[in-house]
């Protein structure tokens, strides 16, 4: 362990410090299929009982009309973050009648093409923005593609614990730009290590045959309805999952926030060929924003973002340059199909050490060729992950990927032990010591877990999804919301249907002139 990393350590374990590993937020946002009772996907629009998918702050939609998303405030405990998401599961399954939600990342009975729904937010500009974007995504990547599910977490540091580190560095610069330099950091760490959660946490090995639909593969097949890899770990992280040849050629450096936002301003002002010669119109209606690599910053997809909370007129973009990098998000999570909210403490517990280990570790620069070393590793890992004796590279090297993994483990462990300090417990190191038992045995994985069932039982993945997600749904059905809690979220739905009813009544101009000043900067909110 580097010198460095251990004062950071021996610097937040001091009583005076301590207490600031306990002022950071977490959040989870986990997305979710609706299906009927077949596994086949709803057709239904979102429900108003469950509130305006516009401006409902927890319950929202994703690509697809039937793709729910549930986004939990943000928490000092992601103990209290995950009760929050679990009252979320049980209104939703409240209000969805014989609608299921599905257990898995990876979808499997999808209608064709042009039968999926387009998410709806209602005929406000930003409402109608806010589809028309989707409609854009629609015709870049397919509809199949969106509808895939993850779970994003959401991690910050205290400020408080960043001017701590800047004063015992001796850093001169202010203070928004020693912690947007120091959220760069671990992020470049993350993605120089994040094969390992990869490893530990990926929990999509197989997929309904009829998902690929005829798109080139080297799946195997384990049934006339499934396909899958021996050792893979997530195929919704492999180039199967969420993929652009126009990205291909987007490749931000996160080596300094400067160098990210000009690479993302870029690509969102840069026309792209194939997509000019769509345009933005069809039939006189409105099919994507521009025509540009990216139609907004949030296009561009990747295992993690820095983000920034944004104000109204603000771009993401705009306000990270303003104001910094407030936060980050990691997007590589799979949805764990033997948890009814699709994540569980312990993982968390997990994903805050590494995350903390990751801020603190020395973090150099990242060379294009690292930068190349890093991806080969992610994508063999969620591939072959599993495969006895599968080497990666570190710095040209060869090594085992148990090896490495163990190795990280041991790094990892000191912050686990001062995220327990501050508790007086041992949460974080219990499930550290859980993720070396699944480095030593590879059947305790969740993606070999998965195969197994399949395997063991003849089964289908579709099978066995909609098995899952009919023991999910009986879990939440057990235990419906409170008196209180039905009142909550029913007063939150009120609301949002009022705000969304508010936002169309004193909108203004027409909507080819709000995407306009959307377009120049001048008048721009999040989609």
């Amino acid at each position: 362990m580097n010198h460095h990393y251990l004062r950071r350590l021996a610097l937040l374990g001091e009583p005076q410090h301590r207490a600031l590993l306990g002022q950071g937020l977490r959040g989870i946002e986990r997305e979710t299929l609706r299906v009927d009772a077949d596994g086949k996907l709803a057709l239904t629009p979102h429900s108003r009982t469950l509130g305006s998918a516009l401006t409902h702050p927890q319950i929202t939609t994703d690509y697809s009309e039937s793709l729910l998303e549930f986004i939990t405030p943000a928490e000092h405990d992601i103990a209290t973050a995950l009760t929050e998401l679990d009252a979320v599961h049980r209104f939703v399954y409240s209000k969805l009648g014989d609608e299921l939600l599905w257990s898995q990342s990876m979808p499997a009975y999808l209608p064709a093409e042009e039968q999926i729904p387009i998410a709806w937010y209602g005929t406000s500009h930003i409402g109608m923005l806010k589809h028309v974007y989707r409609r854009g995504l629609a015709l870049r990547y397919g509809k199949r593609m969106q509808c895939i599910a993850g779970i994003h977490y959401n991690y910050s540091l205290a400020g408080g614990l960043w001017q701590v580190l800047q004063q015992d560095e001796g850093d001169s610069t202010t203070a928004v730009n020693f912690q947007s330099e120091k959220y760069f950091a671990l992020i470049r760490n993350f993605r120089r290590y994040s094969w390992l959660l990869m490893y530990l946490f990926g929990a999509s090995p197989a997929l309904s045959t009829c998902f690929l639909n005829g798109r080139e593969h080297r799946l195997d097949t384990l049934d006339q309805d499934t396909l899958y890899l021996p050792y893979a770990t997530s195929l919704r992280m492999s180039d199967l999952g969420y993929q652009s040849k126009a990205q291909e050629r987007l490749t931000p450096h996160f080596n300094c926030l400067d160098s990210y936002i000009k690479s993302l301003s870029c690509a969102v002002s840069q026309p792209y060929p194939p997509y000019a010669e769509i345009g933005t119109h069809r039939n006189g209606e409105w099919i994507q924003i521009n025509t540009n690599i990216l139609q907004i910053e949030n296009e561009y997809y990747s295992t993690i973002r820095p983000k920034r909370v944004i104000n109204t007129g603000e771009r993401p973009i705009q306000a990270l340059s303003a104001r910094g990098v407030q936060y980050i998000e990691v997007r590589c999570m799979d949805i764990d199909p033997f948890e009814p909210m699709g994540i569980n403490l312990e993982t968390s517990r997990f994903l805050d050490a590494f995350l903390l280990f990751c801020a603190l570790d020395d973090s150099p620069l990242t060379s294009d060729e690292e930068s190349l070393e890093n991806t080969e590793n992610f994508a063999r890992a969620v591939k072959e992950g599993r495969r006895p004796g599968l080497q990666l590279q570190r710095n040209g090297v060869p090594i085992t990927l148990q090896d490495w993994g163990l190795e990280l483990l041991d790094r990892i462990a000191p912050a686990a032990a001062l995220l327990d300090d501050q508790r007086s417990d041992a949460v974080h190191a219990a499930s550290l010591a859980q993720q070396r038992r699944k480095l030593e045995q590879v059947e305790l994985t969740p993606s070999a877990r998965v195969l197994a069932i399949l395997q063991q039982n003849q089964e289908s993945f579709a099978s066995f999804a909609l098995r899952q997600t009919k023991a999910h749904a009986a879990h939440f059905r057990a235990q419906p919301p409170s008196a209180e809690e039905l009142a909550y979220f029913e007063g939150l739905a009120t609301t949002s249907l009022a705000e969304q009813d508010s936002l169309e009544r004193s909108q203004t101009g027409d909507f080819d002139t709000f995407v306009a000043a959307y377009r120049a900067s001048t008048l721009c909110m999040s989609v």
